[in-house]
């Protein structure tokens, strides 16, 4: 359910920074209802990170809106994040930008083991928050990341009008520990499922 955390959404006043909306993409075409082995689940994942929206996927009115009122849009370059840009702010000039991608999921170290995609992503994120990540962007690395893309946001944003960025669930929570941690408040907050996206505006 959609948190409104301050009434009032006017136009900041000139002079001002914008307000910083991080959106999560729309539904993906591939499928989650299947049963996989840890091997075939990140094959899935490979072919995830390669898919678009799924057929006939539109965004929310007020997320068009926002996109509307935003002066400057980012995506990363995952398909499903340019496709949800695209959709949202048609025949605009999109930044994309490998800095906000999803933070990579290692392979699940649990052998002999069959469930669908979701419960793996679960798992994986598990072994990941522990300390897991063989081969790929660990937890330190990816909050390194997740504040120079904060800090991408900020400089945006402080220079002027709104700023709006298509990404992905779980490296926009880590976007918005950072924010926070910068004195930028959440004011709008409508979860982490699809088409969801949070506002932030400066203290």
């Amino acid at each position: 359910m959609a948190i409104e955390l301050k009434g009032n959404n006017s136009v900041r006043e000139a002079g001002n920074p914008g307000r910083i909306i991080i959106v999560r993409h729309g539904r993906p075409s591939l499928s989650r209802d299947q049963v996989l082995t840890a091997d075939e689940y990140m094959g899935w994942w490979r072919q995830y990170d390669a898919s678009g929206l799924a057929e006939g996927e539109r965004p929310p009115d007020r997320l068009v809106e926002l996109a509307r009122d935003s002066h400057h849009i980012y995506s990363s370059t995952l398909r499903r994040a340019q496709e949800t840009a695209q959709h949202l702010a048609p025949g605009r000039d999109v930044k994309t930008d490998r800095l906000f991608v999803e933070v990579p999921l290692p392979k699940p170290p649990v052998p002999m083991m069959r469930c669908g995609p979701t419960h793996w992503g679960w798992i994986s994120r598990t072994f990941w928050s522990l300390g897991y990540s063989p081969d790929s962007e660990g937890v330190i690395d990816a909050f390194k990341r997740a504040n120079q893309a904060s800090d991408r946001l900020i400089d945006t944003a402080t220079a002027g009008g709104n700023v709006l960025v298509c990404a992905h669930g779980f490296f926009n929570w880590m976007v918005s520990v950072t924010l926070r941690n910068k004195g930028w408040r959440p004011v709008y907050n409508d979860g982490y499922t699809y088409w969801s996206w949070r506002e932030f505006e400066k203290i």
